[in-house]
């Protein structure tokens, strides 16, 4: 009796960090969509060119996996609820600090980037980690699916909100609002960590350990390389298209609205993903949301304009919950049954990030070099690249299932 009492008191709390994890997600998914969609923009109104945006956007990348080692030794000696909450402490200094240089952002680029970069390592790697304690396989896809619904329903909201805000106010009034908003959103965050069960670790950081597992290791080998070329695809793309919606349309509000249709269909997908696609399906998924990720790509390579960027974002919002929830769940099942699993998860959580950071940071390199010596011209050369990432990371997820 005592062990069935015991049992589903653990259920209960269980359940309840699993719904507090998805709000203090939707949260930061809001207040992230919110502001983060315009600080590139807010900066290409300062400079009108594009190295300082793929500069600040480096720091961030090179930052973040530093960030995250240090985390993951933190981790070991306190609670990752602690972490958690430190990374949305520092998210909400970003953008203090954006509200205090106002016209003079650009100009601190390095520095705005290296605050974000902070708290993006310190709140991913403890929510990643409190996502796979908190989820067992059989929530995985649930969990996975919901999130992506949430941030979905973030992005319909936020940008389009934030692009009328603007477009309303005289622009620097319009972007001091927002950002005040997002701040506002971190601090509710920041609050609701404070109901979460406390959770230690213990034990020595065994980070080089989990480095050699890949040579010995060969499904968790297969699933740090597609981290990898999921970071070649995103380091360009995370910031890119913003700037060439703007560029077209010069408005914040279309640029909302190009969100809006991205994230509707979205939701929609990632809706139908996590209710009718099932684990044995999950390869078919992801071959199928890469062809389109990777090819969507195309619709903007010829000619650049509104109607084909609304094109690109019914695709992109199609393929990325085809892709991106059977992925992860893969992903966190094989983090489950790799060696000393339960005493090294922090460890693994953070090579895969530092994984996926080292692409990006690539990605990102290249694209300031070839500006630097080839010019703006080569931008839709280099997407067209780098776009073809997700093929591999399909190529090495089906490998992964390969006898």
């Amino acid at each position: 009796m005592i062990r069935r009492i015991t049992i589903a008191l653990r259920q209960q709390t269980t359940d309840r960090d699993l719904i507090l994890l998805l709000l203090i997600g939707g949260l930061y998914a809001l207040g992230i969509l919110l502001s983060n969609t315009f600080v590139n923009v807010f900066l290409w109104r300062q400079t009108n060119e594009y190295l300082p945006i793929a500069t600040y956007n480096l720091a961030i990348f090179i930052i973040q996996p530093i960030t995250f080692i240090i985390a993951g030794k933190l981790t070991k000696k306190i609670d990752r609820v602690n972490i958690l909450r430190l990374g949305i402490v520092f998210l909400c200094l970003f953008f203090v600090t954006v509200l205090f240089l106002g016209d003079r952002a650009a100009t601190y680029n390095v520095v705005l980037g290296c605050l974000l970069g902070i708290g993006y390592g310190l709140y991913w790697l403890a929510f990643n980690v409190l996502t796979f304690e908190i989820t067992e396989p059989d929530t995985r896809d649930f969990f996975n699916g919901f999130m992506g619904a949430l941030e979905s329903l973030g992005g319909m909201i936020a940008p389009v909100v934030a692009g009328a805000i603007i477009a309303k106010l005289t622009t620097n009034i319009g972007y001091m609002t927002v950002f005040s908003i997002s701040l506002a959103l971190f601090v509710c965050a920041v609050i609701s960590s404070f109901f979460l069960e406390q959770r230690k670790a213990d034990g020595p950081y065994e980070l080089k350990n989990v480095i050699k597992q890949l040579f010995v290791n060969r499904r968790w080998r297969y699933v740090v390389l597609a981290n990898l070329f999921q970071g070649i695809r995103e380091g360009l793309f995370i910031f890119v298209i913003t700037i060439w919606v703007f560029i077209v349309t010069n408005s914040e509000f279309a640029l909302g609205v190009f969100y809006l249709i991205l994230n509707v269909i979205s939701l929609l997908g990632y809706f139908f993903v996590s209710k009718f696609i099932l684990p044995s399906y999950r390869i078919t998924t992801i071959f199928i949301g890469s062809i389109l990720v990777s090819l969507s790509i195309l619709i903007l390579f010829f000619h650049l304009h509104y109607a084909l960027f609304l094109v690109y974002a019914f695709v992109i919002g199609l393929g990325f919950p085809l892709l991106q929830v059977p992925y992860t769940s893969i992903v966190y099942d094989v983090v489950g049954t790799s060696k000393y699993a339960k005493e090294w998860r922090v460890e693994y959580i953070v090579v895969l990030e530092l994984f996926v950071n080292i692409g990006r940071i690539c990605s990102i390199a290249l694209f300031i070099v070839t500006i630097m010596l080839v010019g703006e011209q080569s931008i839709r050369y280099l997407l067209l690249i780098t776009s073809q990432a997700y093929l591999f990371v399909f190529y090495f997820m089906r490998k992964l299932y390969q006898k």
